[in-house]
């Protein structure tokens, strides 16, 4: 089965949680991800930040042309993370009962990477492709 590691992607940069609404929504915006992974200066992941999490202070803020808010402020403080060695199967087994569509990937409490939903179905799909039919 493949790992998480295999189809993880390694290039991107977390969110740090003194950064403003805007730089935050720069930062997602230009990742083309949905969501990316909040650290500290050491990569330890301390959140995630979402793009859902930031619409109702984007509303609020750009309404009052004024924001103060951080992405400590918005961020989910205790993020569902997975490990590279964790299988596809397990990951896809763990979104049936969770909602998030990025997982931060962690490895011995550091951030090595995010995995996507969309790579877990891409891993089944090819591999539902390869079943031989009885």
């Amino acid at each position: 089965m493949i790992l998480v590691k295999e189809i993880m992607s390694e290039h991107m940069t977390p969110l740090k949680e003194g950064m403003s609404l805007p730089q935050a929504l720069d930062h997602l915006l230009a990742s083309n991800m949905l969501g990316l992974p909040v650290t500290d200066d050491k990569k330890h992941v301390t959140g995630f930040l979402s793009e859902q999490d930031c619409i109702p202070y984007l509303l609020g803020d750009s309404y009052h042309c004024d924001s103060h808010v951080l992405v400590k402020d918005m961020m989910r403080r205790d993020p569902l993370t997975v490990k590279p060695t964790n299988t596809a199967l397990e990951l896809a087994q763990m979104m049936t009962t969770n909602k998030p569509k990025v997982y931060p990937v962690v490895e011995n409490g550091i951030l090595v990477g995010v995995v996507k939903r969309s790579q877990v179905m891409a891993v089944l799909n090819q591999q539902l492709k390869h079943c031989r039919v009885a």
